[in-house]
Formats: structure tokens, C-alpha cells, sequence
């Protein structure tokens, strides 16, 4: 990750919405200008800043990155949560597009040695993030359906019935469509196949576990031990004050890992996997099955970030 190496003369904050971006750089007044290709570039080139802040918006702030990077311009784009925290540790407690502008431009000012560039992402690793979020998004469709399915049959059941199966055919269909996709894309790019490769030789990850995981968590490999669990959200957070060592509670970090690896960590509690003896030592010395379980996918995670790091496949 790429920092600033100085003191940003002039940060400029800029709250995203569809249609329009209102700009402060935190002493003037905000300017308001039009969420489009054209008025975005124009805006960029004369716009003198030497940081750029925005929020996640859905993707409408991504022409406003692009301009940006075309035209050399650092650009941050802040974590929601931390800016709210910022925001509320001044006591301000009204919300408009111009107060959250000013502070995006505070927030920069005064953070700028901590707060990681944004670089433009592998064309490949967008797609696969892009098709693996559809695949998400079709099996909870799936799930729900197959949900409605099962319910009591209220009246009409037969008509109901066959738009069910309707709908489970072609969600089904759809998932195999995106399957393909995936593997067309995997087939294309040598460096994100190796990395899939890698995932699969760990026992209980298949493809499209692997898939999955290299998707929403594209900087294994690049980590620690300590910063891979913790961007998994699974790691332990000490809460502790005085004399008191409260209990550890895994939070923060990224919610859909560990949703993609409980299957995994399950076959460990299930006595299959290379996990297995590590699952049953920790129910020896008194885990609770849950937290035996969390371990596992901690541990899957720091290994397989080791493995990426390394570029390497254990020998059977």
C-alpha cells in the first residue's frame, strides 16, 4: 500500500451521491458539481488539490477515482465507520452532504500519514469480485425460494408450486452460467489461477471456496498473520481496563469471510482436514465448540496467507 510522504498543502473532501458531489476542502464554501464524466474532469484539473477524499457510495464515486487517477491526483477512499467516528468526536450531531464534505477534508488533514492510496485494481480481480457477488447474490435467491418452497401450502399451492420450480430452475441455471464465467476468467489469467490453486491444495477449499476468498480478500499474501485475521474478522480484541480482563471478542474486519470459510472449519470439527487435530486439541483444553470452530477459520486464513506469500504447495 502506497502512502503520502508530506503534509497534503490542501485536502479536499468530497461527499458522493448519484447524480452530484458536493466538494469542501474545509474553509471555503462547498461546491456542488455534477456526478458526470465532464464536469468531474474539468473540476479535477483545475481543482489544485493534493488529496482527494471520498466515501464508498455504491460505485457512483467511481468516476470521480478515475478522473482522479488519470490526472495523478492522490486519491483516499474512507472507511464509513471510522469517518462517522471522527465525525461524532467533534460533537456534531447534524448530517448534511456540505458537513460531511468539510469533515472528509478534517479527516484527511489530519490523518494523511496513515491513510492508504487508492490503486487501481487488476482488471481480472474486479471481474472475479464482480461475478463471485452475483454468485452470492443468486444462491441467497436460491435459498429463499427453495424457503418458500417448504412453507405450508396456503391456497393456490399448485400454481405456486410450478412458479417455484420456475424460478429454482432458472436461478439454477444462472449459477451455472456465472460458474463458467468464473472458470473462463480463471483460464485467462495465469497469476489469479495460481493464486486459486494454491487455496485448493488446503484440504475442505474448493474452487469455489477459493474463488470466493481470492475475490473479497485480494491482499492475501501480502499480510501478516496479525493483519490476515484481523481484515478476516477473526481476530480477538483485548477489552481490558485495570485489574479487568474482560472476555475477547473476534469483530470488525470483512463479515463475508468468515461466512465462505464455516463450511471449511466444519469438516475439522468434523474429524476430516488437515485442521482436524488442531479442532480436537482445543476441545481437549475446553474451547467451546463455537469458539474451536472461529480458531479453525482463523487459522485456515493465516495459513493460507502464508502459502499465497510464499507461492507455495504443500507435498502430499
Amino acid at each position: 500500500m502506497a502512502f503520502l510522504h508530506q503534509h497534503p498543502v490542501r485536502c479536499l473532501g468530497c461527499d458522493v451521491a448519484k447524480d452530484s458531489i458536493v466538494v469542501s476542502d474545509g474553509t471555503t464554501l462547498p461546491q456542488t458539481i455534477a456526478n458526470d464524466r465532464r464536469s468531474i474532469g474539468a473540476f479535477v484539473r483545475t481543482c489544485g488539490a493534493d488529496l482527494v477524499l471520498c466515501e464508498p457510495t455504491g460505485g457512483h464515486e467511481r468516476r470521480l477515482i478515475e478522473a482522479c487517477m488519470r490526472a495523478g491526483l492522490p486519491v483516499h477512499r474512507v472507511d464509513t465507520l471510522k469517518l462517522k467516528a471522527f465525525i461524532r468526536s467533534f460533537g456534531t450531531l447534524g448530517k448534511t452532504d456540505a458537513i460531511d464534505a468539510a469533515k472528509l477534508a478534517a479527516y484527511g488533514s489530519e490523518r494523511w500519514s496513515v491513510l492508504p492510496l487508492w490503486a487501481t485494481p487488476d482488471a481480472g480481480q474486479q471481474r472475479l469480485k464482480a461475478l463471485v457477488r452475483r454468485r452470492h447474490e443468486l444462491i441467497a435467491l436460491k435459498v429463499a425460494e427453495h424457503n418458500r418452497a417448504k412453507a405450508p401450502a396456503p391456497p393456490a399451492a399448485r400454481e405456486l408450486a410450478a412458479s417455484f420450480k420456475a424460478m429454482l430452475a432458472a436461478i439454477g441455471r444462472q449459477i451455472k452460467a456465472i460458474d463458467a464465467a468464473i472458470e473462463r476468467l480463471l483460464a485467462k489469467s495465469p497469476s489469479l489461477n495460481r493464486r486459486i490453486a494454491v487455496c485448493t491444495t488446503m484440504d475442505g477449499i474448493g474452487a469455489p471456496t477459493a474463488a470466493a476468498l481470492i475475490a473479497t480478500m485480494p491482499e492475501l499474501g501480502t499480510l501478516s498473520r496479525r493483519q490476515a485475521a484481523a481484515l478476516a474478522g477473526l481476530a480477538p480484541h483485548p477489552r481490558d481496563s485495570g485489574r479487568t480482563r474482560a472476555y475477547r471478542k473476534i469483530r470488525g474486519g470483512r463479515p463475508e469471510i468468515p461466512t465462505i470459510l464455516f463450511m471449511p472449519a466444519l469438516r475439522a470439527a468434523a474429524g476430516k482436514g488437515e485442521f482436524a487435530p488442531f479442532y480436537r486439541r482445543l476441545i481437549q483444553n475446553g474451547k467451546k465448540p463455537m469458539l474451536a470452530i472461529a480458531a479453525v477459520m482463523r487459522k485456515i486464513i493465516i495459513t493460507l496467507n502464508a502459502r499465497l506469500r510464499e507461492n507455495t504447495m504443500p507435498q502430499s
